[in-house]
């Protein structure tokens, strides 16, 4: 039995940027939300027994009062920002848990979800591409998606793209930077001299601040000591800025909640009315 955990920002994004513009009854611009129910009901034809979808319905988070450069609404088009909850109140009339974070972000959610109703499937699969949520995944048991390659990444697929970890990934942003989140790193260092170091040291705080006694050999690793040294609070705080938090208070208790048990006809059908999305009315397999 699986649980698929899917990212509904970055799935609602992928709609706006990727499916047709198309407007509502009223006018306003409504493509990415029709493209994300698509999808959505795609899904749940393929088996999907539990799911669980989470937002950013508001874009800032607890770490934009730690960071000020950290990721916001700014640069977001408004007619995308303003079908965040259309599309949720979509999700939900499918009869989808649909998680709508405010003060955390929805990868927090998932990160928590994975961590408190994980244990109870065989395998627990988080659909997105975002590499901070890769500090999520377990041998095969907890494995990333990304549903526009198709393409699966497990614990030794997490090792082989970014040479660590994953419980390791949050220390390799923390010094090469996330310019999603809006945070840049320690100057200098990339992605190799990042995971050639923290492949033997695991952690931003085990890094000997003296390159003399460095096990593995890194070009300009004087320079990369010095970069560090000088930059370790920023570091840390870029570090702390992407782990992902485990304790969000999500309503659900038990793994059963998140049964998908069916489109509940009467409220889906009403939504669909609504917006003029008559193409999709046909499409739920399983009512209820």
């Amino acid at each position: 039995m699986r649980l698929h955990l899917l990212d509904g920002t970055y799935e609602l994004f992928r709609s706006y940027f990727g499916a047709p513009a198309r407007s509502g009854p009223d006018g306003r611009e409504i493509g990415a939300v029709h493209g994300i129910m698509a999808s959505t009901l795609a899904l749940l034809a393929d088996d999907v027994t539990h799911l669980g979808v989470a937002f950013d319905t508001v874009i800032r988070s607890f770490r934009n009062d730690l960071y000020d450069g950290y990721k916001s609404e700014a640069g977001v088009p408004e007619e995308l920002l303003a079908q965040f909850p259309i599309a949720e109140e979509g999700l939900e009339s499918m009869g989808v848990t649909v998680w709508r974070m405010v003060e955390y972000e929805a990868d927090d959610a998932l990160a928590s979800a994975v961590a408190r109703f994980g244990g109870g499937f065989d395998q627990v699969v988080v659909m997105s591409p975002d590499k901070d949520l890769a500090q999520c995944v377990v041998g095969d048991r907890v494995v990333g998606f990304d549903r526009r390659r198709g393409a699966f990444i497990d614990e030794a697929g997490v090792i082989d793209k970014f040479g660590v970890r994953p419980e390791s990934i949050p220390d390799y942003l923390g010094l090469v930077g996330d310019s999603s989140d809006g945070f840049p790193g320690v100057p200098g260092w990339g992605a190799k001299s990042a995971s050639l170091v923290l492949a033997e040291y695991h952690h931003i705080e085990q890094i000997p601040l003296d390159a003399s006694l460095w096990a593995p050999q890194v070009r300009g690793a004087e320079r990369l000591v010095g970069a560090l040294r000088d930059h370790i609070a920023d570091a840390l705080l870029f570090r702390f800025l992407a782990v992902l938090r485990r304790d969000v208070p999500l309503p659900q208790t038990t793994a059963d909640e998140l049964r998908w048990r069916g489109v509940p006809r009467d409220p889906f059908e009403e939504f669909c009315t609504r917006y003029g999305f008559d193409s999709l009315v046909g499409r739920p397999k399983v009512w209820r």
